[in-house]
């Protein structure tokens, strides 16, 4: 099993069966992990704004979901 390393993924204790593998990227590695390069983007668009509750961090964060289309998750990752 691939694990991704990144700090806010780990645990004190983890019983990994005696079957299973894991096998650590780089905390930070886009090659990887494709889902890197859409969290990119998703913070280049919130980039600078200042938000006072969870609502409007919502409201500003719906228009950008809304325009996530299989086209664009496909030109920001190397996979349909």
């Amino acid at each position: 099993m691939q694990v991704d390393n990144a700090k806010a993924h780990s645990a004190q204790t983890l019983t990994v069966p005696k079957n299973i593998i894991l096998l650590f990227q780089p905390p930070y590695c886009p090659e990887i992990n494709p889902i890197e390069r859409v969290w990119q983007e998703f913070k280049r668009w919130l980039q600078w704004q200042h938000f006072d509750s969870i609502a409007e961090l919502q409201q500003a964060i719906s228009p950008w979901v809304s325009r996530v289309t299989p086209r664009l998750m496909r030109s920001l990752t190397p996979w349909d």
